[in-house]
């Protein structure tokens, strides 16, 4: 029987039982999907005693129906697209490129507030485990493995608490680790296992950052 998360941060504790072999590694890094991720990933950072960051990544929404993705972007120009969605609701060129400049835009306001002044992480020969509230279509998701991907990273392991089954197998070729805590069937949607879905808000997910740093200063004096 599938369990229902009281909100992301019971999520995250949970999800990081599963993950007790990255605990206190070297040259490992907690990778959050802002918003949502973030509270996810700050719980695991806290568990295995790991550095948190973020990755930026923004769903391409089909006007009119935004849950539903036609692609994502993430940082480092990346464009991933759902060709099916894309096709069976034969959305124009123009309409994604529109939607794209939109994202983008956001997408780098985020980047300034989240990370002001420090340089992105460097992903080159680290382990990065990848967070996110859950998966659905997938599509923000492959967005930032495939940009992770160009930037080398040495073992990139992907963790969500709940995920749709057909995502997860969609996504198991493509990274070196997949761990979804549950893929009930009927999925559903994400929020249908929470019960508190409430947005994250950018506050907390810079509150969330800066106290990771806290803790791991403590713990390193």
């Amino acid at each position: 029987m599938s369990y229902i998360y009281r909100d992301r941060n019971d999520a995250g504790r949970q999800l990081a039982t599963l993950l007790t072999a990255y605990a206190n590694q070297p040259q490992t890094l907690v990778l959050a999907l802002p918003r949502g991720g973030v509270p996810v990933a700050y719980e695991i950072a806290h568990q295995l005693q790991l550095p948190l960051d973020v990755f930026l990544v923004r769903k391409l929404g089909v006007p009119g129906q935004e849950e539903l993705a036609m692609g994502a972007i993430a940082s480092g120009g990346i464009r991933v697209l759902n060709e099916d969605v894309v096709e069976h609701l034969r959305i124009p060129g123009p309409v994604i490129e529109e939607a794209t400049r939109r994202e983008q835009r956001e997408l780098e306001r985020r980047e300034r507030l989240y990370r002001a002044n420090a340089p992105p992480p460097i992903f080159a020969d680290r382990t990065i485990l990848l967070v996110d509230d859950g998966l659905a279509t997938g599509a923000s998701m492959r967005a930032a493995i495939q940009a992770i991907k160009h930037q080398h990273a040495a073992h990139l392991a992907v963790a969500v608490p709940v995920a749709a089954m057909p995502t997860c197998f969609l996504l198991q070729s493509e990274v070196d680790r997949l761990i979804c805590a549950q893929t009930p069937e009927p999925f559903y949607g994400v929020g249908y296992w929470y019960q508190d879905f409430a947005q994250t808000s950018d506050e907390q997910v810079r509150e969330q950052l800066a106290l990771n740093r806290q803790e791991l200063h403590e713990h390193a004096t």
